[in-house]
């Protein structure tokens, strides 16, 4: 079975896309990965998104402007996966973008992605699973995060506890271990308070490379302001976004030092913020290795500081060594939660998002007759029966 894989984080910059060819083997299921492609967003589709997000007002106008905008990059991306499946998918997987994740007294009450599945299902003609996050949610759960699921598959634990940390725009972590329930959640900010600085003090879409977090020193009273939100201390199950870690929040912890800090000890500030929150998560479960993937592996100062810190407890390497690429672990991810919808089966565990039970995950987007069944011939008239 060919899948489309599509995903678009928190960080907003793209759409990473894959291709992959699954095959059930009894209890194995083996994926062939065929490819991956990124679809960057260009500026105003960006600015479009951001000044949806929170803090930020809108309207239902600007909602629905912007769900059919990405169902048309969207549409283009997995057109683009088809062809990197040899011209045939059997479905694609559209969770969308995230432009809401509702959450009171840490309970998730919604959550809210866009993405115009119907623009997809028509440009490619074929299902189009999306709204991935809701059915969770219903069930009790935080409907995140998700892609434990494709984690648990992929690691063995039989070795010892073993961590899989994703550093997109937030960072992420699941543990597995022998006789343990599967554990996963939001650790914190990855990229997340890092782009909106780099953003805020260089005008670039983000630090390349971490070069001037190298290039500054972290900056003790700044980095203790941090450390002190209290969403690092709240347990399990739980999730995060740019709802809370976002520009604005970044902009109130230097207002209150009361000093200039120079941007590149922001940068530099910000990337030991992530390392160390996710370095004492790592410790907290006593993991032996921690494979990571997400665009934050391609930040030198970010891996450096977290290999430090991790050194003499726990090895650190990437999906890549795994047959994963790092760039586009959580599309595949995605692919996989499709053909367990496809089957009927759940994809989101209730021992990471604190759900009730397991919910087979997304709403179908049909493309003709749903798994390929031969449709009836059409009615030409309706009668009414008592």
């Amino acid at each position: 079975m060919k899948i489309v894989g599509l995903m678009s984080g928190t960080s907003y910059d793209g759409v990473d896309v894959v291709a992959a060819e699954f095959t059930a083997d009894g209890d194995t299921l083996r994926m062939r990965p065929l490819g991956h492609r990124g679809l960057d967003y260009d500026d105003a589709l960006r600015e479009s998104i951001g000044a949806l997000l929170p803090p930020e007002a809108t309207t239902i106008e600007a909602v629905c402007r912007l769900d059919n905008a990405l169902g048309e990059v969207f549409a283009a991306a997995a057109a683009l996966g088809v062809e990197l499946a040899g011209g045939r998918a059997d479905l694609v997987v559209s969770p969308g973008q995230t432009v809401f994740h509702w959450v009171e007294g840490g309970t998730t009450r919604g959550t809210l992605q866009l993405g115009a599945p119907a623009r997809v299902a028509a440009r490619v003609g074929v299902p189009v699973l999306a709204d991935l996050r809701s059915a969770d949610v219903a069930a009790g759960g935080q409907g995140a995060p998700l892609v434990p699921a494709f984690d648990a598959l992929l690691l063995d634990a039989a070795g010892g506890p073993r961590a899989a940390l994703n550093l997109g725009g937030i960072a992420n972590l699941t543990v597995v271990a022998p006789g343990a329930p599967v554990l996963g959640y939001d650790v914190g900010p990855a990229n997340a308070l890092l782009d909106a600085a780099a953003r805020r003090l260089l005008g670039r879409p983000c630090d390349l490379d971490g070069a001037r977090a190298a290039a500054g020193r972290v900056h003790s009273g700044l980095l203790e302001a941090l450390l002190a939100e209290p969403y690092y201390a709240a347990p399990p199950p739980k999730s995060t976004g740019k709802e809370l870690f976002h520009a604005g929040y970044l902009d109130d912890r230097l207002a209150a030092l009361g000093e200039p800090v120079a941007p590149d000890d922001v940068l530099a500030t910000l990337t030991e913020l992530t390392a160390r929150t996710v370095a004492a998560a790592c410790d907290r479960h006593r993991v032996t290795e921690v494979v990571a993937a997400g665009g934050g592996v391609r930040n030198p100062t970010l891996l450096g500081r977290l290999t430090a810190l991790g050194a003499g407890r726990w090895r650190l390497r990437t999906t890549d060594e795994l047959g994963v690429p790092a760039q586009a672990k959580e599309a595949y991810a995605f692919a996989l939660l499709g053909w367990l919808s496809w089957h009927g089966l759940t994809g989101a565990i209730p021992s990471v998002t604190g759900a009730r039970r397991a919910a087979v995950l997304g709403a179908w987007t049909p493309a003709g007759p749903p798994h390929g069944a031969t449709p009836p011939a059409p009615p030409r008239r309706l009668v009414v029966v008592a």
